[in-house]
Parts: structure tokens; C-alpha cells; sequence
């Protein structure tokens, strides 16, 4: 009783919290928690005259079916896990560095309009975003194409070579993405008491120095948090990015899970064996977050729970 009482005095003297995230709740028990009751059809050979419910049952026949007999699926499997271990490599330190140099400028004036300028293209859709890379890189009328040509080379048609996908992905990711990530670390380090700076410099350490003993351990939690974040989407490329950009005569090296489970169950009605499919992807995200988030715990003592 007593409990319940101290519950209800919380729930009232922070109701307005509680109201400001319950369209948020709203949406995850919507679009998140009540479609997962439809995992089911992973497990059963589903039609639409049938039903979810009254479909038969199969266990894991569709499971061995994708690892077994599907020759597509272990190609889509190792793209998604390439790009997204590139990503890993290349784009999630792009963040960190632009906030470190960032954090840098003096000027403020000339440090909002750079903020302003490099998460900007993070506003931008992907369609637009896409089809704007997509002529920058047109062998006709590319911008690209038009200075290897200066140069005396010849146009090379870069969205229709497999060589060259994974780096597109990569650097359109950070190009997009990079500048929004950025606003996290800068918070994250104005956080930091600038004494330790002034006291660092009486002590004789360079700027470099700084960085690495004052600024990196400073932001290191959100570091963390944000690492884990990205381990855990080690199986999910963006669809929006890869369905712009990879066409169908790059698909050796660019389609990938969310892309193969869009056009195979869509496009082919086989929706128990891609929410098979999606159902293995979202466990392998689950399980590797939970051992990443073990290890750093075990580690560093930083975790997300």
C-alpha cells in the first residue's frame, strides 16, 4: 500500500514528464511491440486466405531453407556485414573528429555556420539524397566524370561497377550522416571543465595532448553508448540508402538484408521466409549488443544497462 502510494506521488508530481514521452510510448507499443506478434509467419507457411493464426504450422523449415538451400542469402549476409564493419571503420570515428575540430574554432560565428553547413544533409531524404550522388557521379554529366576527363581519363560509369559500391555507401553515409552525429560529441564536450585544459597547457602539453588526455576520455561514455548503438545494427544496413543506390547489376555487392527481405517479400509474396530472415537479423543485433555491452562493461565499466 504504502508503495502504491509512493508511486502515485511520483506519477503526480511528474505527470508533465510522463505526458511529454507518452507519444513516444504510444509509438513503440504501435509500430514496434504490436508487430511482433506477425514473427509468427516465420514459423508457419502463411497465405493471405488462411490467416496468421489459421496458417500451418512448419517449426524451422524456413530457417534451414535460407541457411541451407538459399544461395542468395549468405552473399546478402556477407554484404550487409562488410558495409557495415566498413561503416564501423570509416564513419563512425567521422563524427568524433568534426567534433574535435569543431570544438576548436574560436569564432563563433564561423563554428555555427560549419555545424550548420555539415548536418544539413542530414535533413535531406534519402531519394533526393541518393539521386543527387547519382548524378554527381553520371559518366555524361558528372561532376566527377567531368574532372577525370579534364584530367585526360576516361568516364567511369561508378554506379554500375561492383568495385566501387562499398565505397559510395560508405562515403555518402558519412557525407549524410556524419554532421548530425557530431552535435552529440560537441554537448559532450562542453561539458568538460576548460580548467583542465589551462592546467594541462601551465604543465606543458601540447594541443595534441589535450585531445587525447582531456577531450577523448571527457567524451568517452557517449563513445561508448554510441558504439554499442552501432554494434547492435550490425545486421540492419539502411534500406532507404542501399535501395537508392545499389541497382540490380550491382547486387553481388549491394544488396543487402533490408533490401533482399523488401523485394523478396514484397515483390514475391514470400513473407514467411523473409520474416525468417528478419527474424535471424533482429536476434544476431540482440545478441551481439548484449555481448558487446558485457565486454565494455567487464572492460571499461561503461554499458548501456
Amino acid at each position: 500500500m504504502e508503495r502504491r502510494m509512493k508511486l502515485r506521488r511520483h506519477i503526480l508530481e511528474n505527470r508533465y514528464l510522463y505526458l511529454m514521452i507518452l507519444p513516444a510510448m504510444i509509438f513503440m507499443v504501435i509500430f514496434r511491440y504490436l508487430p511482433m506478434g506477425g514473427l509468427l509467419i516465420a514459423f508457419k507457411n502463411y497465405s493471405f486466405r488462411q490467416g496468421i493464426w489459421n496458417s500451418p504450422w512448419v517449426g524451422l523449415r524456413h530457417f534451414a531453407f535460407i541457411f541451407t538451400q538459399n544461395l542468395d542469402f549468405l552473399n546478402i549476409l556477407r554484404n550487409t556485414l562488410v558495409i557495415n564493419l566498413l561503416k564501423l571503420a570509416f564513419y563512425f570515428p567521422a563524427p568524433i573528429i568534426l567534433a574535435l575540430m569543431i570544438n576548436d574554432v574560436k569564432s563563433i560565428k564561423f563554428k555555427r555556420s560549419i555545424q550548420t553547413a555539415i548536418y544539413l544533409p542530414y535533413f535531406i531524404s534519402w531519394v533526393v539524397f541518393g539521386t543527387i550522388v547519382i548524378q554527381f557521379l553520371s559518366p555524361s554529366t558528372g561532376v566527377v566524370n567531368r574532372v577525370i576527363a579534364f584530367f585526360g581519363g576516361e568516364p567511369v560509369f561508378f554506379m554500375a561497377k561492383s568495385e566501387y559500391i562499398w565505397a559510395i555507401v560508405v562515403l555518402t553515409e558519412i557525407w549524410k550522416s556524419a554532421g548530425w552525429g557530431t552535435i552529440m560529441y560537441l554537448a559532450a564536450l562542453t561539458s568538460i571543465d576548460p580548467e583542465l585544459y589551462q592546467a594541462a597547457k601551465i604543465d606543458g602539453a601540447n594541443h595534441l595532448q589535450c585531445v587525447w588526455h582531456i577531450s577523448l576520455p571527457g567524451i568517452s561514455d557517449t563513445i561508448v553508448v554510441l558504439l554499442l548503438l552501432q554494434i547492435g545494427q550490425m545486421m540492419d544496413v539502411g534500406f532507404d540508402q542501399m535501395y537508392v543506390l545499389a541497382k540490380p547489376i550491382v547486387y553481388d555487392v549491394g544488396d543487402v538484408l533490408s533490401t533482399y527481405i523488401f523485394r523478396v517479400g514484397v515483390g514475391q509474396a514470400q513473407f514467411s521466409q523473409t520474416a525468417a530472415i528478419g527474424l535471424f537479423q533482429s536476434a544476431v543485433g540482440l545478441v551481439l549488443i548484449a555481448l558487446a555491452n558485457f565486454i565494455s562493461n567487464k572492460l571499461y565499466e561503461k554499458n548501456l544497462w
